[in-house]
C-alpha cells in the first residue's frame, strides 16, 4: 500500500480535519460564550437563534409542553424545554428499567472486567470514567453499560431509569471534545477525557450510576440537586453535596434528575447481574425517555 494512502479503517479526510480542529480550539472559552448567548433574553437575538436552530435541525415539538419555539424566553429555555405531561409513559412492570434520555444507542453491552467499548478499536475503563472514585468502580466491574448519545435536535432533560436514592455525586474536569460518532471513533478515551458529572444511586440491592458527559458547546450540565454544575471556576474535581435543599435524594422512576445545554452523552452503568438489556437494542437504535431498555434481575 502506498505510504500516502490511509489504511482501510482510517476516517476520511474531512473527519480527521474535524477532530484535529477540536484539539486546537479553546474549548472551554467557546462553551462559556455559548452559555451566555443561549441565555440572552433580547428578543431579536433569541428568536434568531431559535429560528436558525429549527430550520437546521427540525426538532420534533409535538410532545413539548409548549410546541411554539418562539414562545420561549431564551434559546436555552427552548433547548431544555419540558415535555407535555403523559407524553413519555413507562411500563408499569416494576422490573422495567426506563431509558433516561431521548437519543441514540452509541454502544451497549457487558463490561469486559472494567473495560467499556467506546467505538471500534477504542476502549476505556470504568475507573477512568468515574475518576477512580473509591468503591464505585469496583461495584460495576463485570457489569453492563449503555452509552446514549443526545443529538442537538433531541429532548435534553435526563430522567431516572429506576426509583433510587442519590448516594454520591461528583464533578470531574476535562476536555470538551464533540461526542458524535466521528469523534468517538477518533479520540481515544473520549468519555473519560471530557468533563463530566457522575451521579451514583442505590435502591435496596440495586445500584447504578449515570455519567453526564460534557461536550463542545455544551454550555452547562445541571442536576436537580445542584443546579448548574458547569461551567465552574476553578475547574477542579470536587464532590457535590448531598442535601435536600433543591430536591429529595430519592426520586421515582422517570423523574427528572438533570439536563444538558446542547447535545451530549449519558452513560448508564449497572453491576453484574442487575439487569438484562433488551435484545433489540444495538448501536444506532433510537431510544426515548421512559422506554423500557432492560429488565431488572437475572433472566
Amino acid at each position: 500500500m502506498d505510504a500516502a494512502t490511509p489504511p482501510p479503517d482510517s476516517p476520511p479526510l474531512r473527519a480527521r480535519l474535524f477532530v484535529a480542529m477540536q484539539h486546537l480550539l479553546p474549548q472551554h472559552f467557546l462553551s462559556r460564550q455559548v452559555h451566555r448567548l443561549a441565555r440572552s433574553r433580547v428578543k431579536p437575538v433569541k428568536n434568531a437563534l431559535i429560528g436558525s436552530f429549527v430550520r437546521h435541525f427540525r426538532p420534533d415539538m409535538s410532545d413539548a409542553a409548549d410546541p411554539e419555539p418562539r414562545d420561549y424566553p431564551s434559546f436555552n429555555a427552548f433547548f431544555t424545554r419540558s415535555l407535555r405531561p403523559g407524553s413519555r409513559p413507562c411500563d408499569p412492570d416494576p422490573r422495567a428499567l426506563a431509558c433516561p434520555v431521548d437519543g441514540t444507542v452509541s454502544q451497549i453491552g457487558r463490561l469486559d472486567g472494567s473495560i467499556l467499548l467506546q467505538a471500534k478499536g477504542h476502549h476505556y475503563s470504568v475507573e477512568a470514567l468515574l475518576g477512580n472514585a473509591p468503591g464505585w468502580a469496583q461495584r460495576f466491574a463485570g457489569g453492563s453499560f449503555a452509552t446514549l448519545y443526545l443529538a442537538p435536535y433531541n429532548y435534553h432533560r435526563i430522567h431516572m431509569p429506576a426509583a433510587a436514592t442519590l448516594r454520591a455525586a461528583w464533578f470531574i474536569p476535562g476536555r470538551l471534545f464533540s461526542v458524535n460518532t466521528v469523534t468517538a471513533a477518533a479520540v481515544p478515551g473520549l468519555f473519560a477525557r471530557n468533563e463530566r458529572v457522575i451521579c451514583a444511586f442505590e435502591e435496596g440491592p440495586l445500584a447504578f450510576a449515570l455519567a453526564l458527559v460534557g461536550a463542545l458547546f455544551v454550555g452547562s450540565i445541571a442536576t436537580v440537586w445542584h443546579g448548574d454544575v458547569t461551567p465552574c471556576s476553578p475547574r477542579r474535581a470536587m464532590e457535590l453535596p448531598l442535601d435536600t435543599g433543591r430536591a429529595p435524594m430519592r426520586l421515582e422512576r422517570a423523574a427528572e434528575l438533570g439536563r444538558f445545554n446542547m447535545g451530549s452523552t449519558v452513560i448508564l452503568l449497572l453491576p453484574p447481574g442487575a439487569a438484562q438489556w433488551l435484545p433489540e437494542l444495538r448501536p444506532g437504535s433510537p431510544v426515548r425517555v421512559g422506554q423500557t431498555i432492560a429488565r431488572l434481575g437475572s433472566p
